[in-house]
C-alpha cells in the first residue's frame, strides 16, 4: 500500500511499508553513509522494497534509516519516465571505496545496464554524503558533487532529517 501525496505541480511523494523507516537498534559499524537510490524502467517502487529487504540482509551494511519515495522528472536526458528517488542511512565498516564498489555490484544485482549517462535504469546508487569527509578523486566524489541541486536529493533528505 502507498500513500500517495502531491508536492508540487510535477513531483509526488509516496510512503510505504519500508520507505520511512527508522531503527533503533544499536550497531558496531564504524561509518554512516548517506546514500541516493533512484529508478525509472520497471516496478520501481517494488525494487526499492526488494532493495529494503536485501539490505536488512546484508552483513556488510546496517540500514539505519530511509525516507519518502518522490517521483519526480527526469534531468539530463528527458526523454524517458519519470524517476523514483529516495534517501537511505546505511552504517558500515567499508571505506569509501569499498563502498563505491559494493553499490555498484549491488546496482548490478538489481539489473543495471549502463547504456550512456543519464540513461533510464533499474537502479541507481549514489553515495551523497559518508560522514563528514571530502572526496574528490576521478571516479569518486563526497559529497556528491550536484546534490544541493536536486530535488530527488533535497525532498528526501529533508525527509529525513526532520
Amino acid at each position: 500500500m502507498y500513500l500517495k501525496r502531491n508536492v508540487g505541480e510535477s513531483l509526488i511523494t509516496f510512503k510505504t511499508l519500508h520507505f520511512r523507516y527508522k531503527t533503533s537498534k544499536k550497531n558496531s559499524y564504524k561509518h554512516s553513509a548517506i546514500i541516493g537510490i533512484g529508478g525509472n524502467v520497471g516496478d520501481v517502487k517494488r525494487r526499492f522494497e526488494h532493495l529494503f529487504i536485501f539490505f536488512k540482509r546484508e552483513k556488510k551494511v546496517k540500514l539505519i534509516l530511509t525516507s519518502l519515495i518522490l517521483k519526480n522528472p527526469p534531468f539530463g536526458y528527458i526523454e524517458q519516465d519519470d524517476f523514483f528517488n529516495s534517501i537511505i542511512v546505511l552504517k558500515t565498516d567499508m571505506a569509501p571505496k569499498a563502498l563505491l564498489s559494493y553499490l555498484l555490484r549491488v546496482e548490478k544485482r538489481f539489473g543495471r545496464k549502463r547504456s550512456f549517462e543519464n540513461a533510464p535504469r533499474t537502479l541507481d546508487l549514489d553515495i551523497i554524503f559518508y560522514d563528514d569527509i571530502v572526496v574528490d578523486k576521478p571516479n569518486l566524489q563526497i559529497p556528491h558533487p550536484s546534490w544541493h541541486q536536486r530535488e530527488s536529493v533535497l525532498i528526501p533528505l529533508m525527509d529525513i532529517i526532520r
